[in-house]
């Protein structure tokens, strides 16, 4: 009788499978003895959640004998074995049986469908299944329908508020660590994989592998002041202004030590190039048990990897978030903000970790909104976060001490070096002037929309003396020609590379990529974004020369490219009136001082960057826990308004070889398959999906309403699309002309890249 399957492939018992969330929950218990929860609770919820499994109408389904359409969820089964008078004999309050239930009954988020009469015909159903079951960690089998007082169909939510027994704690945040580690300890048991990895090596590598290696080049090297500082504030909230070229990075990492923790940032390329320096530069053994990477494109750099790891591991302990650290971007953790159903394990997984946030001012309005709610949630949960930012809005701190979050903001960590010289041009970027500046330098050129980037290149290819010498980069490629320049601009920007050359692109360098040129010339966008543009310069060197190194052209009487449609007009005024009387050299104090005089509360009020944020705020704090599910959400957290297609040029030069991907995808596992067929054909068929995508970029919807091409079916859910244009891999994406007949080039750019 102890045959009761809890899953089918591979195949494993209830007990057995229930064995495995013990050994889990013991393992979280080592690696996190003083974690805020109700550890008795836990177990219990680990002994019980799956024991509703018994129903042979879930055994009919799970051996595949036959689906029943009237099959109860078999979490709300389970609460039939828990003993609750049992439990209040033992001392467990009516509020703790409750939590127990509640946290069983919906560890899978489904909806029901089903009527008091039906649960209780399957409950007498299942007496006469467990007659014979034994479980050893179990003394009395009892089936009986749970007491109203315990249980009800309604949820817990935030505004239930305090505990009504006197325990004291937000029953909400106590829900959430039960039901958030039962998810996560029964998904690492499911998986094969151990629900955590301790950290017991950061610190470590950040002396042998850093520290030793600066002091190999200077005996008396050491923690800068930063890197100090957040050493000694491990256990505090902080709020950290920094120049570039400060060690950022470190400090972060030094913050964390030896504890669970979370990195973002706020593009792939950067999150990319941190993972690869993480990996082979300071956490160099054993990495795929000890570092993840975590965004959208996941699965295809950890397929680059596959030679070295066991990809399927990798990839589950990552998204499992198993891993000490993480390097992610801010959608992949902060959308429990939220309360989706299924939220629960990622805020519970908070609770015990430390969430550094790099280069807060590059996100719009709605994601800062859903950064300081986010970070709200994290500190009355316990868990820690570091702000790290060469560049701070200060509405947003306003923000965080409106939601009385508590934190150390220390003066801004900066130096004396001089490091940008800047001249503003009362005028609109033209490519003559870039072209004067090349000689034998590295000339960055950075414009506000890729379609204005577009111009510059086409204009400068004119000219054969720097024709040969000159690179674009922006959104509007497809995937694997933007990967390439991405390895090209981080080869270019090396300051230890001395070629010449032009690279011009647009907002995709504007934070955190670690490359160094002579000049820049940009675009004005906002304050905070000029002065994340300037870090792409001189990043570690000192202006000692006369003249000019940064050329800021501010679009004189006009409005530069991108205001009024993604850039605030009112913001880019008062940054362009900030900057009026800025001609030379400016120190790093200045910029923070000009950008704290632009980003209040008080300036801002009534502009849309103001609005948005203020009505983003709101949204997350009235929209009703586990309304929607968590696939809506990721559509909402990223506003996704933009269509994946391929370009009918890259469709037709390559249409062997996607038809092929395609045939692959549409490949069906059968019965007979042995495990290691099974896994052949998933390999394949990843590295298909990886392949295919690859020849993809995404366009706006309002584009791809006017000529998408055709469909290609992969299977009955999904299909990929076919979009007229042009394109080639130096200039990318070319829209068809408009009815003036005048070119129509790409406009927007992705905003978490």
């Amino acid at each position: 009788m102890n045959s009761y399957l809890a899953k089918s492939n591979p195949r494993e018992t209830i007990v057995e499978h229930t064995d495995n969330l013990i050994d889990n929950y013991n393992k979280l218990k080592k690696i996190y003895p003083n974690l805020n929860v109700d550890w008795d609770i836990l177990y219990l919820s680990c002994l019980y959640h799956d024991l509703g499994k018994m129903n042979r109408k879930f055994q009919d389904k799970i051996e595949k004998i036959k689906i029943h359409e009237d099959e109860i969820p078999h979490g709300m089964l389970s609460l039939a074995f828990l003993n609750a008078k049992e439990l209040e004999e033992k001392g467990y309050s009516k509020q703790r049986i409750r939590l127990l239930a509640q946290a069983i009954a919906y560890h899978h988020d489904r909806d029901f469908n089903f009527d008091k009469e039906m649960l209780k015909r399957e409950i007498e159903l299942m007496k006469l299944e467990i007659d014979e079951f034994k479980y050893k960690r179990i003394n009395n089998i009892v089936v009986k329908k749970l007491s109203a007082k315990y249980f009800s169909m309604n949820r817990i939510y935030e505004e239930h508020g305090e505990n009504d027994e006197g325990e004291g704690g937000n029953l909400f945040f106590k829900y959430i660590m039960i039901k958030g580690l039962l998810n996560r300890i029964d998904y690492a048991a499911s998986g094969g994989i151990d629900v955590e990895k301790e950290n017991n090596f950061l610190l470590k590598n950040l002396e042998e592998n850093l520290l030793e290696n600066f002091k190999r080049k200077n005996p008396n090297a050491e923690w800068n002041k930063l890197q100090k500082y957040m050493i000694d504030h491990r256990n505090d909230n902080l709020i950290i202004t920094a120049q570039t070229g400060m060690g950022k990075t470190e400090a972060g990492l030094l913050w964390i030590g030896d504890n669970k923790g979370f990195f973002t940032l706020p593009l792939k390329t950067a999150i990319n190039a941190m993972y690869k320096r993480i990996t082979e530069k300071i956490v160099i053994d054993d990495y795929e048990n000890k570092v993840g990477l975590l965004h959208s494109d996941i699965k295809r750099e950890y397929l680059s990897k596959k030679e070295e790891i066991d990809f399927d591991e990798y990839y589950n302990k990552t998204k499992q978030l198993s891993l000490p650290l993480t390097v992610c971007t801010m959608d992949q953790i902060f959308d429990f903000v939220y309360r989706y159903r299924g939220f629960e394990p990622k805020l519970a997984t908070l609770a015990y970790s430390k969430v550094v946030i790099d280069e807060v001012q590059m996100y719009a309005p709605d994601l800062l909104a859903y950064l300081v709610v986010g970070l709200s949630y994290i500190d009355k949960i316990g868990g820690k976060f570091a702000i790290l930012t060469a560049t701070l809005p200060q509405i947003f701190v306003e923000l965080l001490e409106k939601e009385n979050v508590k934190f150390l903001k220390p003066e801004p960590f900066t130096n004396e070096r001089i490091r940008h010289s800047v001249k503003v041009k009362h005028e609109k970027l033209n490519s003559e002037f870039v072209k004067e500046l090349y000689r034998d330098n590295k000339v960055l050129v950075i414009c506000n929309t890729v379609k204005e980037a577009q111009r510059i290149y086409e204009e400068l290819s004119e000219d054969e003396e720097v024709t040969k010498n000159i690179n674009l980069f922006h959104s509007g490629f497809i995937k694997s020609d933007r990967k390439k320049k991405e390895r090209y601009i981080l080869k270019f920007g090396d300051k230890e590379n001395r070629c010449k050359g032009i690279w011009i692109t647009t907002q995709v360098v504007e934070a955190s990529l670690d490359i160094d040129l002579d000049i820049l010339v940009t675009e004005l966008s906002d304050l905070n974004g000029l002065f994340q543009r300037l870090g792409r310069c001189y990043r570690d060197r000192d202006w000692d020369k006369e003249g000019y190194n940064c050329y800021v052209f501010d679009g004189g009487n006009s409005k530069c490219n991108g205001v009024g449609k993604f850039i605030d007009e009112y913001i880019f005024a008062l940054s362009k009136d900030a900057l009026k009387n800025i001609d030379g050299p400016i120190t790093e104090d200045e910029k923070i001082n000009l950008i704290d005089g632009v980003y209040t509360m008080e300036k801002l009020k009534g502009t849309d960057y103001y609005d948005k944020l203020m009505d983003a705020i709101e949204y997350v704090k009235l929209i009703e826990s586990y309304e929607k599910s968590s696939s809506e959400i990721k559509k909402i957290f990223r506003n996704i308004e933009s269509k994946t297609v391929i370009p009918k040029p890259i469709y037709e030069n390559n249409e062997v070889e996607i038809e092929r991907y395609i045939d692959i995808l549409r490949q069906e596992y059968n019965k007979e398959m042995t495990q290691i067929e099974r896994k052949k054909l998933k390999e394949e068929k990843l590295e298909a999906r990886i392949n295919l995508d690859n020849f993809t970029l995404s366009i706006p919807l309002y584009r791809a309403e006017k000529h998408l091409l055709q469909k290609k079916d992969i299977n009955k859910y999904e299909f990929i699309e076919i979009f007229e244009c042009d394109y080639n891999d130096n200039i990318g994406i070319i829209y068809k002309p408009k009815d003036n007949g005048k070119k129509d080039t790409i406009s927007i750019e992705e905003r978490l890249s």
